[in-house]
């Protein structure tokens, strides 16, 4: 699943260790959807997915590849956003008009 937007919020990288004794690292961002109605949409970057943000900035137009999650806890379900790729929507954008321009081309040549 995609949600595209506008980057709102980029937060700061949590880290900690699990009960397991495993380390962990975590990143939030906030993206404001692009829709009729926008949303702000909290989305979590966990391990190595995190390297992706530092390319961006608040304000940046993206497209966050996600993943939703959900599990129950003593009789209650909570759901998780986990992103695992983001791109800019210029890049986006302009490949897609790119090829098709190639295939309905009706020059000769």
């Amino acid at each position: 699943m995609e949600i595209t937007g506008t980057l709102k919020i980029i937060g700061n990288k949590e880290t900690g260790i699990s009960k397991s004794g495993k380390q962990w690292a975590k990143q939030q961002v906030v993206v404001t959807t692009s829709e009729t109605y926008p949303q702000d949409i909290a989305i979590d970057f966990m391990g190595d997915k995190i390297m992706q943000l530092n390319q961006y900035k608040v304000g940046n137009p993206v497209v966050v590849s996600i993943n939703i999650r959900g599990n129950e806890y003593n009789g209650k379900y909570y759901n998780s956003v986990n992103g695992w790729k983001i791109a800019t929507t210029i890049a986006q954008v302009g490949n897609q008009h790119q090829n098709p321009a190639r295939e309905t081309s009706d020059l000769p040549f």
